[in-house]
């Protein structure tokens, strides 16, 4: 059933990084209940549901936060969850009467989640922004790019999802430990600016130490180093070579069939190494690399998109992909021994599942009536 199993998460439609966060306690075996506007195109929220990967295995309960109505009903759900999750801007929830103070008061035990750009604080926390405004202001993106050219948004896997969902997830359940241990609820304030330099953590250090430099496209990592960067084949697809260490350096030289290069780390002639890798690769196709380079330690793979991904040898035999309503989809991860995760439901369409969710949450035919009466709607 999951790690998670038991655990009920009320979630506050929103987009993005939110759902994301509530995603991860889905998968691992929460019950996750989205209150979601109804139909609406308000934050293009009119597409349909059955693509949206980061619904699935939750249900849907739909409510007007606008009508007078829906504080009630709110605080009702949030007297039984044990985490709460919502991507408003700062000041909204409070305003609907939904804020911390309120539903803790209500529920002294609950996490409050809270996901934002930049944060509940600072000048900046009222205004608008996107993955790309994040990670720039947290000093990520600059760092992003090849030499001499512009930063290049790496997606928004870097501030919304990994500095940002996955952060509110792995904050949620740090506080829900706490909060079975003392019985004591409290708000997690995930803002995406504060996971997006935390990611860049190990760079603190290197810049410290004199070996990183804010110049893009000169360092180790950032496509500086010929051996650590992307190649050209001959049918114009790609490779990536990640050869560090020097014993891995050794290999790559070998099974590329090159001779006389420089040291590995002389900088000064890393262009020349990079014209005769980049000569070399183009010379086969990529999956005739793959080959020569089956069985290496030279750090190689081949650099494959998302449907070519899930369709590799070691993805198929790790199970990395799942169907899911016949849409393939990542896996839950990690992976336990004991708790295996799943997904559990298909994504819901707006109101879908809403009355069984919430007979599992506890209300009586009656209660739910009541609910649906002053404004709370689903389908059985």
């Amino acid at each position: 059933m999951g790690p998670l199993s038991g655990i009920k998460v009320l979630e506050f439609e929103s987009i993005g990084p939110a759902p994301f966060a509530g995603m991860l306690p889905a998968d691992m075996g929460a019950d996750v209940l989205v209150i979601d506007r109804p139909a609406t195109t308000d934050l293009g929220l009119k597409r349909e549901r059955w693509y949206d990967v980061m619904m699935r295995g939750k249900r849907s309960v739909t409510l007007d936060l606008k009508d007078p109505r829906s504080q009630e009903i709110s605080l009702d759900l949030i007297a039984r969850a044990d985490a709460l999750i919502e991507g408003m801007r700062p000041g909204v929830m409070e305003r609907l009467g939904l804020g911390p103070k309120t539903a803790l008061g209500r529920n002294p035990k609950l996490v409050y989640g809270r996901m934002t750009g930049w944060g509940q604080d600072g000048p900046l926390a009222p205004r608008a922004g996107h993955d790309i405004n994040y990670i720039a202001l947290a000093g990520v993106l600059n760092a992003f790019g090849r030499k001499g050219q512009a930063p290049v948004p790496p997606l928004n896997l870097v501030g919304d999802f990994g500095g940002g969902g996955m952060l509110l997830g792995f904050g949620i359940a740090c506080a829900l430990l706490h909060a079975h241990k003392t019985r004591q609820g409290q708000v997690v304030d995930a803002a995406m600016v504060d996971g997006a330099s935390l990611l860049a953590a190990m760079f603190s250090g290197l810049l410290a130490a004199g070996r990183w430099t804010e110049e893009r496209g000169a360092n180790i990592l950032d496509t500086g180093a010929p051996w650590y960067d992307c190649y050209e084949t001959k049918d114009a697809k790609y490779v990536a070579i990640g050869a560090i260490e020097a014993k891995f350096f050794e290999e790559l030289v070998q099974r590329l069939g090159l001779s006389g290069l420089p040291p590995q780390n002389d900088r000064a002639r890393w262009p020349e190494m990079r014209e005769a890798f980049g000569n070399a690769f183009r010379q086969k196709t990529r999956e005739e690399w793959v080959k020569v380079f089956e069985g290496s330690d030279a750090c190689f793979a081949p650099v494959l998109g998302f449907a070519e991904a899930r369709r590799h040898p070691h993805n198929l035999a790790r199970r990395g992909t799942i169907s899911v309503a016949r849409l393939e989809q990542p896996a839950p991860a990690p992976r336990f021994s004991v708790t295996p995760a799943q997904v559990s439901r298909v994504p819901p369409e707006r109101g879908a599942g809403g009355r069984a969710a919430l007979a599992d949450w506890g209300f009586a035919d009656g209660d739910i009536g009541r609910l649906r009466s002053a404004g709370l709607a689903f389908t059985d």
